[in-house]
């Protein structure tokens, strides 16, 4: 991956791997074997039963071989992934105190059409030896994913390379949809939205169901690639997640698209202004 006594600058090969900025100087310390396949289980059984917090959790790692585990620890590590009881989602994003909350604007929306709204949101991945988090753009209408990053750290940089390649690739949304997370209210990532004349809407506190789409989006990628693999590295991570939503994109047929895939959708429902630019 990174090799910092290579002649070429961090900043070109952060660039050619496509990491975030941030990414280049970050230095993770080391999280113990034991620590990670707990971790693994525990997104795995959150994936299931959002509703189990740390006790439950607990006794459900009792019962998968680790009868020493104690309940302060098994909160420690869901408060590592960002996770809490009685949300549908890891709870990766924390609301920043000081950033502007934006009204949410779907309630009752009837979203027909590509580049209607699209949204976005971040997620816990395992590997074989660490993890990192993945974050995603879609568009709402076809499911249809835009533009994603990786990164082993929660600041707002890969979120906003990401934001930004989908609007270099596909243009603008009317709408954009995030939580309450400091990675989308920080003034670096609104203000992108803002300049773009793209209206900002934002999910009301601990209601995953606003942004539901994305959550399917989540348990999609970590059953039908991320839990039958055990990625070694961010880099391979990252082929394999590509493959996934080329697939995803292009091949595979969704029920609630009456068995379409995204790219059908997206490209059937495009403003016809859109098409001809």
């Amino acid at each position: 991956m990174i090799d910092r006594s290579h002649k070429l600058p961090l900043m070109r090969q952060g660039n050619i791997l496509e990491l975030s900025r941030s990414s280049l100087y970050y230095e993770a310390l080391p999280v113990r074997p034991r620590d990670l396949e707990m971790m693994r289980i525990i997104d795995e059984l959150h994936m299931k039963h959002p509703h189990m917090g740390s006790r439950s959790m607990r006794d459900r790692l009792r019962d998968r071989g680790y009868p020493k585990v104690g309940r302060g620890h098994v909160s420690t590590l869901m408060k590592k992934m960002g996770i809490e009881a009685l949300y549908k989602k890891p709870r990766l994003s924390e609301p920043h105190p000081e950033h502007k909350v934006y009204p949410y604007l779907l309630r009752g929306l009837e979203i027909t059409h590509a580049n209607h709204v699209w949204a976005t949101d971040i997620t816990y991945l395992p590997m074989a030896k660490g993890f990192c988090y993945l974050a995603a753009v879609i568009d709402w209408a076809s499911r249809k994913v835009l533009a994603w990053r990786l990164s082993n750290t929660l600041d707002a940089s890969f979120c906003i390379d990401a934001l930004e390649e989908a609007i270099a690739l596909y243009g603008v949304p009317e709408i954009f949809n995030t939580d309450q997370g400091s990675q989308f209210t920080s003034e670096e990532f609104t203000r992108i939205l803002i300049n773009n004349g793209i209206s900002i809407s934002m999910d009301g506190k601990g209601r995953w169901r606003d942004n539901v789409l994305v959550e399917r989006l989540w348990k999609s990628v970590k059953y039908e690639e991320v839990y039958l693999k055990a990625y070694g590295s961010i880099a391979e991570a990252r082929k394999g997640l590509g493959e996934y939503f080329e697939f995803y994109n292009n091949r595979r047929h969704h029920q609630g698209l009456d068995s379409k895939t995204p790219d059908m959708v997206y490209l059937a429902t495009l403003p016809k202004e859109q098409v001809a630019a």
